[in-house]
């Protein structure tokens, strides 16, 4: 890790929402230790939004299965309250209606609680910088939904798809997982200029989110690391 992803990880500002005690305490040791800033912890949906709402953190990490309101009610009022806020559930439940419910609500990516420390530590730090994170297998399942949501929503105009060199060139990027400002960097272009981008690119093929652009450059076969 250079010196600049090692200070961008350690400013990270991490919220836990768990209602199992043992789960908050050992991942917040475990993040802590990794240098994640544990700002905040939530043991139920009141909490939860109260909390974040205070603290304003980067990451909340999110359990589906909490007293009311539930992880995905409280994702979706959180990111539409706070569209910079990613939101990483880790659940026990692996359960295609769980997974899909999580993603629709605004969720940046969902893990499964039995992934390794090192999964469930890479996974924070790869969604404070901005990456869609799965469980693998789980990321088969969204992409199967989004590519029909897609192909649904795109069946009666193709106009969308006119996407320009520049703008596929951002695309091909985000599907290799690279924060904005890596891209940024990497066209010589400024950090706005790539928000610009992604804005107009999910305007015209009618996505939603960094999740939903990226699952579609998948399916379009713009991930390749050689592209």
């Amino acid at each position: 890790m250079t010196g600049h992803a090692a200070a961008a990880e350690r400013s990270s500002r991490i919220m836990l929402v768990d209602d199992h005690p043992m789960w908050i305490d050992a991942l917040s040791e475990d993040l802590a230790d990794e240098g994640f800033d544990i700002v905040a912890v939530a043991k139920n949906g009141s909490e939860c939004l109260a909390r974040a709402r205070a603290t304003r953190p980067d990451v909340v990490v999110m359990d589906l299965q909490i007293p009311d309101p539930d992880g995905a009610t409280c994702t979706e009022i959180l990111v539409n309250e706070f569209p910079a806020l990613h939101v990483l559930v880790m659940s026990a439940s692996g359960e295609r209606v769980d997974v899909l419910r999580a993603m629709k609500a605004g969720a940046k990516g969902y893990l499964v609680k039995s992934a390794s420390k090192s999964e469930l530590i890479d996974g924070v730090r790869r969604t404070a910088a901005g990456d869609a994170v799965f469980t693998p297998g789980l990321a088969g399942l969204v992409l199967g939904e989004f590519r029909r949501m897609v192909n649904e929503a795109n069946s009666h105009d193709e106009a969308e798809h006119a996407l320009t060199s520049r703008e596929i060139e951002v695309l091909r990027r985000v599907a290799k997982g690279m924060a904005y400002r890596e891209i940024a960097d990497e066209l010589f272009v400024s950090h706005r200029t790539i928000q610009n981008h992604v804005q107009n690119v999910l305007k015209k093929l009618q996505l939603h989110n960094r999740v939903e652009l990226t699952l579609y450059a998948i399916d379009q076969g713009l991930h390749d690391p050689s592209a």
